[in-house]
């Protein structure tokens, strides 16, 4: 449907030619008079604003990793000018989409704002401040990689005495963040220290112990896995090597037995080099509700509160600091997945559960830290409830599949990876529903 006008740079370059000479600089002011700009405020306004908006960066992903990053949008593309032509109709954009685009120096956003425009986009402005006023401003960035020189996507951060967390990416796996997109925690205690999570890959697991090491003299005693899903296991024989048993929910264990060596492959593929050494193991111990550790005096609870997102999770339940770590049962900076074996009605009552623990700090799988229940509430619990309650009016009117995939979504359009889940998770509570009326 979008596509350039056959023969739009021959006219142009036809008529600046009889005009007088065609250069750089006329080709950029003619790009220039037919674009309108946005400022800094404004592009603010648009992206808390206006969940519809796109932002693309056309600078080369070199330009992006050597200068810091991008502009932190819920939807940030980055398609270099040249390929934007080519590459901008696998994003299914309908035509009115607000579409903001900017590079450095505002020399490529132009033209390509202006070619957007030719291709049929209506809405379209071009931010002439750049990568670079946003920075300066102290404006949210999209980091590819916040620690180059480790495959942690960024280093542990204290989170209280004794607890620290390594904070990964909240986009999906990618070659930069070395499938480091989940939270790797550690509790420092006078007996040793526990780990949450064994990594997506045996280097990455090496990343975060050498880190470790340079905190504290006490040895890793125990490993505990999350759930069953790859960036939470696949590192796990790292440790293993070392000498350290993994702990992992007995349903978490089945599935690594079932899924593993698909999970394995998809690793190979998507990290080439940074897979190496990294190998399918077996949890060392399996529980089934509850299972209590002694470390250096103080109890250490590992908890299956009830379904969740994925079978097997668990949270880490340190009663004496009043910390949670959650994993996978809280959600707050990035939409909440929904998978086909994910209960979303148990989950919601797993909830209360999880609120009863009484937890003044909570750690959850993806994103910092917070205090307190009342945001992981809004975006974990308050959203289950709030399509499964547009789920069933839709099943009570008669409503089909493409009825959920209209479910307002908007509030959460803020949230990373809002475009990758939100129509695939409405289709699968309608599916879940479905089953549900039937009986299953």
């Amino acid at each position: 449907m979008h596509r350039v006008i056959p023969g739009t740079l021959l006219m142009l370059a036809s008529a600046f030619a009889q005009a007088g000479e065609l250069t750089s600089d006329s080709l950029l002011a003619a790009a220039a008079a037919e674009v309108a700009d946005i400022d800094t405020q404004e592009l603010q306004e648009l992206i808390a604003d206006d969940p519809r908006h796109v932002v693309i960066d056309v600078r080369t992903q070199t330009e992006v990793a050597l200068t810091g990053g991008m502009i932190r949008s819920h939807r940030t593309l980055n398609i270099p000018r040249g390929w934007l032509e080519f590459q901008i109709g696998q994003q299914a954009l309908d035509p009115d989409t607000p579409i903001v685009v900017y590079c450095g120096q505002n020399l490529r956003s132009p033209p390509a704002a202006q070619t957007l425009q030719q291709m049929g986009f209506a809405n379209v402005r071009n931010y002439a401040g750049g990568y670079f006023e946003w920075k300066e401003a102290g404006l949210p960035l999209y980091v590819a990689d916040k620690a180059p020189d480790s495959f942690l996507y960024s280093r542990p951060e204290k989170v209280t005495d004794g607890v620290w967390s390594a904070i990964g990416a909240t986009q999906p796996h990618t070659y930069e963040n070395s499938g480091h997109n989940n939270n790797l925690s550690f509790v420092i205690t006078d007996g040793g220290v526990l780990v949450v999570n064994a990594g997506d890959n045996y280097l990455l697991a090496k990343s975060l112990h050498d880190e470790i090491r340079e905190l504290t003299d006490q040895p890793v005693k125990y490993v505990v896995l999350e759930n069953g899903q790859g960036h939470a296991m696949l590192g796990m024989t790292y440790w293993q090597d070392q000498g350290v048993p993994v702990i992992a929910h007995v349903d978490a264990a089945r599935e690594i037995e079932e899924n593993g060596p698909a999970l394995l492959a998809q690793l190979r593929q998507r990290s080439r080099d940074k897979a190496f050494r990294t190998r399918l193991g077996t949890p060392d111990k399996t529980f089934t509700d509850r299972l209590e550790l002694t470390l250096g005096g103080e109890t250490i609870e590992i908890l299956n509160l009830g379904p969740a997102h994925s079978p097997g999770d668990i949270v880490v339940w340190l009663p004496e600091r009043k910390v949670v770590i959650s994993g996978d049962v809280a959600f707050h900076e990035r939409l909440l997945p929904v998978f086909e074996d994910t209960d979303t009605a148990g989950w919601i009552e797993t909830w209360d559960r999880f609120v009863d623990l009484g937890a003044e700090i909570i750690i959850p799988g993806h994103g910092g830290p917070v205090e307190g229940y009342e945001e992981v509430t809004r975006y974990t619990r308050d959203y289950l409830v709030y399509m499964r309650e547009q789920v069933a009016k839709i099943l009570d009117a008669g409503g089909d599949l493409n009825d959920a995939y209209q479910i307002d979504q908007s509030a959460y359009a803020h949230l990373d990876t809002f475009h990758e889940l939100s129509r695939r998770n409405a289709a699968l509570i309608f599916q879940e529903m479905e089953f549900e009326a039937l009986g299953f």
